[in-house]
Parts: structure tokens; C-alpha cells; sequence
């Protein structure tokens, strides 16, 4: 399960690259992965300090955090 985590990690850190800010229910719908896995997905890139999660739910805002 971790190597899945991770490489949805990978497709999700590419869409936000290529988008920008996007919000958390798109992120769900637009990455090919169980809901579940998408979020651990977006828990790991926030853990290890990748991605900003800004907002209120259930309107959360996500985008890569600029170094």
C-alpha cells in the first residue's frame, strides 16, 4: 500500500505543478486513485512539507509549497 500512496503522491504533486492551486475535491476527482488513498496521498506531501492546505472545509485549497 505505501508504494501506491507514494506514486499517487507523484500524480498529484505533477497536477498541482501543471494547475496551481486546486481544490481538494478535485484533486479526488481528477487523480486515479481510491478517495482513501488520494488523501493519505495528500497527508504524506503535507507531513513531509510539499503542499499547503489552506482554507475551511469543505472548500480546501491545495499547491505546492514554493522553496
Amino acid at each position: 500500500m505505501i508504494t501506491r500512496i507514494g506514486i499517487t503522491a507523484g500524480d498529484i504533486w505533477h497536477l498541482l505543478e501543471r494547475q496551481g492551486k486546486v481544490s481538494l475535491n478535485d484533486i479526488v476527482k481528477q487523480v486515479e486513485a481510491p478517495k482513501e488513498i488520494t488523501l493519505m496521498s495528500i497527508g504524506w506531501l503535507a507531513r513531509e512539507g510539499h503542499v499547503v492546505l489552506e482554507g475551511d472545509a469543505p472548500d480546501y485549497l491545495v499547491y505546492l509549497r514554493q522553496r
